[in-house]
């Protein structure tokens, strides 16, 4: 599928709404564990999506409208989220995530994108140039990826409950 902020800007909306239904009423014994050493909890990864909503997607987005590749994005702190975090409850964190893409999304819809704005570059830190469609694909893609992350996390609590079943379930199968 190619990029379409027609098809982007839904999945980017239902992501709030779907942590909040999947995990706002759970117990901290499915949202806190990870997978291990330097692996992150549902809790932890909610916390990345808000550093994201407020560090990476819409600053980069006018960093690169603004100037294009002659000012390099901000490197962003995947671990940000350990200490922004702390003393704040899973509700709490799921309320600002909410408000946050929300607002996000209001900002992204303010600029009323043209199609030649999509092939607009920037210069991110780490991979070089980027494209303004790359970008907001990446957006998407991200909140799919840690909506699996978190499914992985929490099936993997019960890899060893499941018995024989493991072998039918991939997902919980230790990675290769």
């Amino acid at each position: 599928m190619n990029f379409s902020l027609d098809d982007a800007l839904p999945a980017l909306r239902q992501t709030p709404a779907v942590l909040r239904t999947w995990l706002g009423n759970l117990p901290a014994s499915w949202t806190t564990p990870n997978e291990g050493p330097d692996t992150w909890s549902p809790y932890d990864i909610v916390g990345h999506l808000i550093h994201g909503e407020r560090t990476d997607w819409i600053p980069r987005l006018e960093l690169l409208l603004a100037y294009g590749e002659a000012r390099p994005f901000e490197p962003f702190d995947r671990f940000a989220q350990f200490e922004a975090s702390k003393g704040r409850s899973l509700p709490e964190l799921l309320d600002t995530f909410a408000q946050l893409r929300a607002a996000s999304i209001n900002r992204l819809e303010s600029l009323r994108l043209q199609p030649k704005d999509f092939a607009r570059r920037g210069l991110h830190p780490e991979l070089g140039p980027v494209t303004l469609s790359q970008l907001l694909a990446t957006w998407v893609a991200h909140d799919l990826n840690h909506l699996g992350q978190i499914a992985r996390v929490m099936g993997k609590q019960y890899a060893d409950a499941v018995g024989p079943w493991l072998a039918y379930l991939p997902l919980l199968q230790p990675r290769r």
